[in-house]
């Protein structure tokens, strides 16, 4: 028999929001006067962009004496293309009228750039606020320098130059004006440089190696060079006089070569090896590279490399990686001797007590494997849930609740900022939105972003409730806003048409996009569920469903449908397994292959550890928790963890109501537990003494694990 969901607001809770609720029904504008301003602001926004000017006048007339929340932003957008005609006192205008709003530090930012233009430093400097933004740094350091003011290197310049990033190009002048002062030393060029290729940063190397002359310059160009074309820079080595910078750029052209062609930069080591007088630094960059890299490609002497390794070349990478190399090969005894060799920090980590206590089973060593799945598995994630599996322990999850404070949520209802950020998303600007959001948020204290993030929750806008309480480490437990139930006649609806377990597919849609509708990827993936625009035209042609461009993708509806049905097509081609199915909608099923034909033998929870990408790898675990959460959230049991990753070949059905599924209880003992991690975040309550407690056969660890 079903478990009685978890109560999904608390009776405090849900009171503050009636008083929210009737706050917000005592509002004088009425929904039809609203929506009359909204057409109203679209029109009069599209005609401040284009000529002629002041024609959007008359469009927007009576919105600012209607107060609507967005009025600035038709001003702002009539400006913005007259920026370079425009005078101080027109600017100064604009943000005495708006202080404090982000369309006054959207134009204040527009006129700062166009002063730096200009050269009017002087009144750059009266106009200019300290600011994140690196391009306005830079300019403001260049209106001081044309003052002939004498900068300070670690008060003006290590703020905006401490990192490997890349500079923008208003700080390249800067940069030469301090040197010219003698601010910037050779030995603070070269320190920033070697910290870019550390990182493998060419962009940001070649910014510092811009600021070097004569035979210095040659030798930071060598370096670049080696960033940028490794093998390359390799041919063109063995002609090169044996000097400390030399050295330097073939260390760093192995150690990138490595990454891209482990076998190449061995051939390449072998030739070049002996005829530099290398440095132990060197040696050991190039050392550590070779073997992660021989590693991460699974070579035949991978596993040789690592243990040669010098232990000032092994790092954490390689030290992970001697674990997987030596799992791979179910090697348990050198897998027990790699996790031993681990760091301390390492070793703290559930992921790696986890596999100490499978590897420790695996030797038969049952009674110092039994005390570690126990610790393990007071941890809400994926090796948490795996080890209670193993250990025939209930679930702990411990949610908290956030306490209602109905006269601060009234408050924050009207916010400007935030009535702005709200304003853009019921006109589907969700960008507009998101910035209007960040500036509110960057106002509040933590309380008030607590809040502002549960009223978005409370709105239905969930991605910022994600966002904000998993960045923050002390709303991490909040598990009904971190994991929003959104969509759930739709998503059940059509998972149950695709044959899978909704909680799959949310897990697939949280771990995707976090809730956001219009999320677009640098791999041109759109929406919830972040499909390819060349999958979805075909899947839609297929399952009939209307079609016409990627945009259509940023509709939660069809997206969800498309989503479901393609994951249920993923599924069938792995007997229906959902942690295949997962690796191959991340890494796509020819990386998904290979792996299978190398060690489709192991243990399925090994194999997820084996996966080469990273990504993937954390991916696979990170759905497989968060569909646990979610059936939870929906069931109040969970099918387990374990039952969710058959053994390679093994069929696989999508649970029903005759599923055997599991307890989850939060046991005073795990009140600092880590959920899984898609970020840190957690609220300072007692947990709830228990979740969903009533009693369901508990299944075995996997058939998959044994």
């Amino acid at each position: 028999m079903r478990s009685t969901p978890v109560p999904r607001r608390s009776r405090r809770a849900r009171a503050a929001w009636l008083a929210v609720l009737a706050f917000t029904v005592a509002l004088p504008l009425a929904a039809a006067d609203r929506a009359s301003e909204r057409a109203q602001f679209r029109v009069a926004l599209a005609a401040a962009k284009k000529p002629p000017e002041g024609a959007w006048r008359k469009l927007a007339a009576g919105l600012d004496t209607a107060h609507y929340p967005l009025y600035p932003y038709i001003e702002l957008a009539a400006l913005r293309p007259r920026i370079a005609k425009l005078g101080r006192a027109e600017v100064e205008r604009f943000l005495e009228r708006w202080p404090g709003t982000l369309p006054a530090q959207d134009l204040r930012e527009a006129w700062l750039r166009e002063l730096a233009r200009r050269g009017d430093w002087k009144a750059y400097l009266a106009t200019y606020t300290p600011s994140e933004d690196r391009d306005l740094q830079c300019s403001a350091l260049l209106g001081r320098l044309a003052n002939d003011e004498k900068l300070d290197y670690a008060k003006d310049v290590q703020p905006f130059w401490q990192g490997e990033r890349a500079l923008p190009g208003s700080c390249d002048a800067v940069l030469r004006g301090l040197r010219a002062q003698r601010v910037v030393s050779d030995a603070q060029v070269w320190e920033h440089l070697e910290r870019a290729a550390d990182a493998g940063n060419a962009e940001a190397a070649d910014d510092a190696a811009a600021l070097l002359g004569g035979s210095d310059r040659i030798a930071a160009d060598r370096i670049v060079a080696a960033l940028r074309e490794p093998a390359a820079t390799l041919a063109k080595a063995k002609g090169w006089a044996d000097e400390p910078r030399t050295r330097d750029a073939v260390s760093y052209a192995l150690a990138r070569h490595a990454r891209r062609n482990s076998d190449g930069a061995e051939t390449a080591w072998a030739d070049l090896g002996a005829r530099f007088q290398w440095s132990d630094a060197q040696k050991n960059r190039i050392l550590n590279a070779i073997a992660l890299y021989r590693s991460t490609s699974y070579s035949s002497d991978a596993l040789a490399r690592l243990k040669a390794l010098p232990a000032a070349a092994d790092d954490d990478a390689t030290r992970e990686w001697r674990v997987r190399i030596a799992l791979a090969g179910a090697d348990w005894a050198e897998t027990l001797a790699a996790l031993d060799r681990l760091s301390d920090v390492q070793k703290a980590d559930a992921r790696w007590r986890y596999l100490r206590a499978r590897v420790l089973s695996k030797l038969g060593r049952d009674t110092e494997a039994t005390p570690l799945y126990a610790d393990v598995a007071r941890e809400a994630n994926f090796h948490g849930f795996l080890a209670a599996d193993w250990s025939g322990q209930p679930y702990s999850i411990c949610p908290l609740t956030l306490a209602g404070d109905a006269k601060s949520e009234a408050a924050l209802a009207q916010q400007p900022d935030l009535e702005r950020a709200f304003e853009f998303r019921e006109l589907g600007m969700l960008a507009e939105a998101r910035r209007e959001w960040n500036f509110a948020l960057g106002k509040f204290d933590a309380n008030q972003r607590r809040l502002a993030a549960d009223y978005a929750y409370r709105k239905g806008w969930y991605d910022r409730a994600v966002f904000a309480f998993s960045a923050d480490p002390q709303t991490q437990r909040l598990y009904e806003q971190r994991f929003p139930l959104g969509l759930e006649a739709l998503i059940k609806r059509e998972a149950a048409g695709a044959g899978i377990d909704p909680s799959w597919a949310y897990g697939i849609l949280r771990a995707e996009s976090a809730w956001m509708t219009d999320a677009h990827s640098h791999a041109d993936a759109y929406g919830l569920m972040q499909l390819l625009p060349g999958v979805a035209k075909k899947l839609a042609k297929a399952e009939k469903l209307p079609y016409s461009s990627a945009q259509d993708l940023f509709d939660p509806t069809l997206n969800v449908q498309l989503g479901t049905r393609f994951l249920g097509r993923m599924a069938d081609a792995y007997d229906g397994s959902p942690w295949l199915a997962s690796a191959a909608y991340n890494a796509g099923e020819a990386p998904v292959g290979r792996w299978l034909d190398a060690r489709g033998t192991l243990d399925p929870d090994f194999f997820v550890e084996t996966i080469p990408y990273k990504e993937t790898r954390e991916y696979v675990a990170r759905v497989l928790a968060f569909s646990v959460i979610y059936d939870w959230r929906m069931n109040g049991k969970v099918l387990a963890l374990s039952a969710r990753m058959p053994k390679i070949g093994q069929p696989y059905r999508a649970p029903d109501d005759s599923t055997p599924r599991k307890a989850v209880a939060c046991a005073t003992t795990a009140v600092e537990q880590k959920p899984p991690a898609d970020a840190p975040a957690s609220e300072v309550q007692t947990p709830d003494a228990a979740v969903g407690a009533s009693a369901a056969p508990q299944p075995s660890p996997p058939s998959a694990a044994q």
